[in-house]
């Protein structure tokens, strides 16, 4: 008997952008940039947070966010944030949201504020 297996979906959803913009507008929505500093710096969707997915700390500043809370994450192409996302699900986050493409796909520009 032959038995097919799949591998197990995502506990988390990749989004085109415009998915991710609509996913912004929920209400107690956290935005993520998983990228590092630099990267932050150079520029970035608004309102969103830097929280380095290579820092040696960034689980413990995880902590610090609601689990609960709609959380959508975005690095410079998508793989280092689809990383996070699958650290952030083992992690006990229930709704969690991957920018597919990353800032890279993204159509509107960014702010260095």
């Amino acid at each position: 008997m032959f038995s097919i297996s799949q591998a197990p979906a995502p506990a988390y959803q990749n989004l085109t952008p415009a998915q991710f913009a609509e996913g912004l507008r929920q209400s107690g929505a956290v935005l993520l940039d998983v990228r590092r500093p630099d990267g932050f710096t150079a520029g970035h969707l608004p309102s969103a947070v830097n929280i380095d997915v290579t820092a040696p700390d960034f689980g413990l500043r995880l902590v610090a966010l609601a689990k609960n809370r709609p959380t959508n994450m975005y690095c410079r192409s998508g793989a280092r944030s689809a990383r996070a996302a699958e650290q952030l699900t083992k992690a006990g986050f229930s709704h969690i949201s991957n920018l597919l493409g990353g800032v890279l796909g993204w159509p509107e520009p960014l702010t260095t504020k």
